[in-house]
């Protein structure tokens, strides 16, 4: 087995995520709001088991009955034009494998898929605090497509320097040809005198066009806390750097594209204002695939680094199930979504999701999540971002994974919440790459129902709404009385997300259809298709759609609306191919729960190598050191590699 593999056997690998990532064994313990149950939790985070309670009705309760008015003409406030694609996914460097083998993962294929039949591609970013410490070499010592050397980590997060072949883009590749996926990179930033930009050779030649960006720097503004650069780093050093790179790469003829950069990708400690005043954006224009930031509404750092500020999810919990939680957020960058059009560039939200060190457990595995990331995805995209990368993976994190190493063999996905948030803006948006999309301020501004109205070629398509406040008692359920301006259709098809609380985990349905519990999903949606008529009220000129208190629903004005967003079934991926073909041998689960184990083993002792049997002549005590050595030879393969990466 290789190096790489007995060491994710044994631990948990972290994840970054903005200002602060795991990458070692860390594990979290929970704080001590939880359960008792939850509070004996030891195994990888993403599937901690703790269940919040959720926030009871806000005192006074919302209006539950209100009107929602459609213009026709005349609509001011109106967002640019945005891609069907525009909530995508960011990758940790360090986790990639984790994500996508150098075996195609079918789950990851049918989870592309079904968002690409949606939008018509998927924007997926690879990178994060590993990539400006990552080298890309034509082979590793043992095989494997990329390498941690622990012991050689830097800064506060303990970041791993990596290595990694051309396999990785190679798979990026075939995952593209398949679902049409683009991808981000980006390039090592920490040695500004030797830069190492073969990742920027492999990957255009590899990957053409499904390569839409290089990202340059990962979080400058946070260098000088990490110590990677002198504590006097500012704006302009970066800018300087920045020109450095542009000229190393002007100079390298195995780079044909030289205006694939994004930057300045900053974490929120400098103000992007800052970079502008030193005219980076205008000096380097030509360079310039987009401008970038990064940002998540808070963190987790405490339970893994015992640094910052004690958070709980329990706590913390109020403040994503409100509209005003994506509006700060975006206030704060109006002003550079604005420049970034007098430049004519496109401005990204880089690198987001509910909490960087991981998220909380019981939040960022809810379904408070989901509804959060829905009104923060569609506040960016009426705040004119153009992109936004919702980090996911990891198993030390609290989003949607794959089953860890060591369990890969039997058990099938984990689909977090923040994937289902993900086909409810893609369908929401379309693959018109037209949608103009308009915060409707909707029952009187109130922060716990939010909706969004989806505009193409000036005329209404979607509504999009979302009621945050749990209450099973069906009181707090609202109605939206949906009027557009001149007359209103016969009837309209609505989509619905739903759970029957804030804080239920896995299982919730969009359209009837969900992706089912833990370790349950092959990436592809079960059940049937559940889409509601709602017959309109002609005569007073309005749709009364309902919301059930939680959820959210999709409101498609017209059958053509409905056929853009949804285009039938999704070409899926059979799992035809197998990770692990030796030691696969069933027993009827009947016939071993009557068994005591040990019929017709009496006098010999098995072994699970292939080809192995130990004969009734090689007896227990011969068979127990060579079993003992096996272990101590495992556990030395183990501290070789820790000390080697």
């Amino acid at each position: 087995m290789r190096l790489l593999l007995v060491h994710s056997f044994l631990f948990s690998i972290g994840i970054a995520h903005a200002a602060v990532t795991a990458y070692g064994p860390h594990v979290q313990q929970p704080l001590g709001t939880v359960t008792a149950a939850s509070a004996s939790y030891t195994g990888a985070a993403t599937y901690n088991t703790v269940i919040l309670t959720p926030p009871p009705v806000p005192n006074p309760p919302p209006p539950t009955s209100f009107g929602v008015e459609l213009k026709t003409s005349g609509v001011s406030g109106l967002s640019v034009p945005q891609h069907g694609s525009f909530f995508g996914f960011s990758i940790e460097f360090s986790v990639v494998t984790q994500v996508r083998d150098s075996f195609l993962q079918v789950p990851f294929l049918n989870l592309m898929a079904n968002l690409r039949e949606r939008a018509g591609s998927v924007h997926v970013r690879v990178g994060g605090n590993t990539q400006d410490y990552a080298t890309l070499v034509s082979s590793t010592p043992d095989g494997a497509a990329l390498e941690k050397y622990y012991g050689a980590e830097s800064n506060p997060t303990d970041t791993p320097p990596l290595i990694f072949t051309p396999e990785i883009i190679k798979m990026m590749a075939g995952i593209s040809a398949l679902t049409n996926v683009r991808w981000y990179l980006g390039v090592p930033f920490n040695d500004t005198q030797h830069w190492r930009l073969q990742i920027a050779e492999v990957g255009e030649s590899t990957l053409g066009d499904y390569l839409i960006g290089l990202q340059a720097g990962n979080e400058p503004d946070l260098y000088s806390r990490h110590g990677h650069r002198p504590d006097s780093y500012s704006p302009s050093d970066y800018k300087n750097e920045f020109g450095l790179l542009i000229d190393a790469m002007d100079a390298d003829s195995s780079i044909p594209n030289k205006d694939l950069l994004i930057g300045p990708n900053l974490a929120g400690v400098w103000q992007p204002e800052q970079i502008w005043d030193t005219g980076f954006a205008t000096d380097f224009n030509q360079n310039l695939a987009a401008l970038a930031v990064e940002r998540y509404p808070t963190d987790n750092c405490y339970a893994q680094f015992g640094v910052g500020t004690p958070r709980t999810g329990q706590e913390m919990l109020p403040s994503y199930l409100t509209h005003q939680s994506g509006q700060h957020i975006v206030s704060e960058y109006l002003n550079s979504t604005a420049y970034a059009q007098t430049v004519g560039k496109p401005f990204l939200m880089f690198e987001t999701n509910t909490a960087s060190c991981g998220g909380f457990p019981g939040l960022s595995d809810a379904f408070a999540s989901a509804l959060w990331a829905i009104d923060y995805g569609l506040q960016m995209a009426y705040a004119n971002f153009t992109t936004a990368l919702f980090h996911v993976g990891g198993e030390s994190v609290y989003y949607n994974v794959p089953p860890v190493t060591n369990q890969s063999t039997f058990h099938q996905w984990t689909v977090g919440p923040i994937y289902y948030s993900a086909l409810f803006v893609a369908e929401a948006l379309g693959p018109s790459n037209q949608s103009q999309v308009l915060d409707l301020n909707m029952n009187g501004g109130n922060e716990f129902t939010p909706g969004y109205a989806i505009y193409e070629n000036g005329q209404p398509t979607r509504v999009a709404l979302v009621n945050y406040v749990t209450d099973k008692s069906g009181a707090s359920d609202y109605t939206a009385s949906i009027s557009i301006a001149g007359t209103n259709p016969a009837q309209v098809k609505v989509k619905y997300l739903a759970a029957d609380s804030v804080t239920q985990k896995y299982n919730f349905t969009w359209a009837g259809q969900t992706f089912g519990d833990a370790f349950s999903s092959d990436g592809r949606p079960v059940g049937n298709v559940d889409i509601q008529t709602i017959t309109c009220d002609q005569t007073n000129n309005v749709c009364n759609v309902k919301v059930p208190a939680p959820g959210a629903a999709l409101v498609f004005l017209s059958d053509q609306a409905l056929a853009e967003s949804d285009q039938g079934p999704t070409m899926t991926f059979p799992t035809t191919a197998y990770t692990k073909v030796q030691n696969t041998a069933t027993i009827d689960p009947s016939v071993l729960a009557t068994s005591n184990g040990n019929k017709g083993l009496a006098d010999s002792l098995a072994g699970t190598s292939k080809g192995r049997n130990f004969s009734g002549a090689f007896g227990l005590a011969q068979a127990l050191p060579s079993v003992g050595a096996v272990i101590a030879g495992a556990l030395l393969v183990t501290r070789m590699s820790l000390m080697v990466r």
